[in-house]
């Protein structure tokens, strides 16, 4: 079976090698669509082999996406963006897959690096190259509406996922959604779309959770209920929407609401490290109203579901200090750190802890990397935490 790349680019000279790293030796095609690039993106995409062609752009992803798929000549297609890339460990599992008769679409999981809410997602871009599965949606274009139908005629195919992390996504990042002016872009094309699809349960999940992040709360949370009314049996939409409502109702400080939503969220029949998210929120609400034993459990799952998401360490180092498990609480720091080397807060409890079981000197040393890594992240708190050094004579 043979596997194409598919792309849309614009602009993406600084990204795009690595993207095109990761599937060296691994598709037998790549395929760039250029909406418009001003810089080498092209350049670059030809150096590796890639057969580019070019669309202007229409504010339409969906329409970008389906002029791609028009050049593609592999039986199967897999489809990234220019900030992903795919895992090496996933590779010998989608070689296996694209050979079985019985799957038409299948689903991978994707990490969003620097995540500060859910780190994994689950996507559709991988699926059999057939003229009947194009994109849908103005913004977040999906091949999901189309392989809806074909099952509705062909109930003989199914859908799978792969096990474990496929894609690692940079394009969530902070800097990253300031620097591309994303969330206005994704309101536009979302509020069009919703305009002509009032009753989407996805797009009540993505305009709604976009709004909560961006102030809109009560906007936000009226299409989240709506959504939830709406939604029958997709769980991965229900749990999106279960986990903006408690996001949101946490941001207007009505925790019971919000813990019933995350644990109704917790609950759904959906792949688990897609509840991470909805697991390390809710053990934050625990330990906030301070039933330690139930948050000190809630951490202990989301590690048990990912053993290196870091702030579950950090979390649960929290809860276990708070309990007065010092020792425990220095080895969930010392992970956390491990995991992320630049974690200043999880440096800063370590030397609080540190210093609680009497090592002065490792404690020192774990309160000078905080104040060297909050120096470089945020000063005030780096001259906050020196001055409190100095009250107590340690600096």
């Amino acid at each position: 079976m043979n596997l194409s790349l598919c792309m849309i680019v614009k602009n993406e000279a600084a990204t795009l090698p690595k993207c095109l790293n990761s599937v060296e030796n691994v598709v037998d095609e790549i395929v760039v669509l250029d909406t418009g690039s001003s810089d080498r993106t092209v350049e670059i995409a030809k150096a590796y082999g890639a057969k580019v062609h070019r669309f202007q752009w229409c504010n339409d992803f969906s329409a970008a996406r389906n002029e791609a798929l028009k050049y593609v000549t592999g039986n199967w297609i897999l489809v990234l963006d220019a900030d992903e890339i795919l895992t090496p460990e996933i590779v010998p599992q989608m070689r296996s897959v694209i050979q079985s008769e019985e799957y038409l679409l299948i689903n991978l999981v994707r990490y969003e690096v620097g995540a500060e809410q859910s780190p994994y997602s689950l996507v559709s871009r991988l699926f059999r190259n057939r003229p009947d599965i194009r994109f849908s949606r103005p913004y977040h274009a999906l091949v999901d509406d189309s392989v809806s139908a074909i099952l509705t005629k062909e109930p003989h195919w199914q859908i799978g996922y792969l096990q474990g992390t496929a894609i690692h996504h940079k394009g969530y990042q902070k800097s990253a959604i300031a620097q591309g002016n994303k969330y206005a872009k994704a309101q536009a094309a979302m509020e069009q779309f919703l305009a002509a699809n009032p009753d989407d349960p996805y797009v009540c999940s993505k305009l709604g959770a976009l709004y909560v992040e961006t102030g809109k709360i009560a906007q936000g949370m009226a299409l989240l209920h709506k959504g939830v009314s709406v939604c029958k049996e997709n769980y991965e939409i229900l749990y999106e929407l279960h986990y903006h409502l408690a996001i949101a109702y946490n941001r207007l400080e009505k925790p019971q609401k919000a813990s019933a939503h995350y644990q109704a969220a917790i609950k759904l029949p959906i792949y688990p490290i897609l509840k991470l998210g909805a697991y390390n929120n809710f053990g934050n609400l625990l330990k906030a109203a301070g039933d330690l034993k139930n948050a000190k459990k809630a951490y202990e799952i989301t590690l048990k579901i990912d053993p290196n998401f870091a702030a579950g360490h950090y979390n649960l180092g929290m809860t276990l200090k708070a309990l007065g498990l010092f020792t425990d609480a220095i080895a969930s720091y010392q992970k956390a750190i491990k995991l992320k080397p630049n974690y200043a807060e999880a440096y800063q409890n370590l030397g609080v802890v540190q210093l609680k079981v009497g090592n002065v000197q490792a404690s020192l040393t774990a309160f000078k990397n905080a104040i060297a890594l909050h120096q470089e992240q945020n000063p005030e708190e780096a001259k906050k935490l020196r001055q409190g050094l100095q009250e107590m004579g340690l600096m």
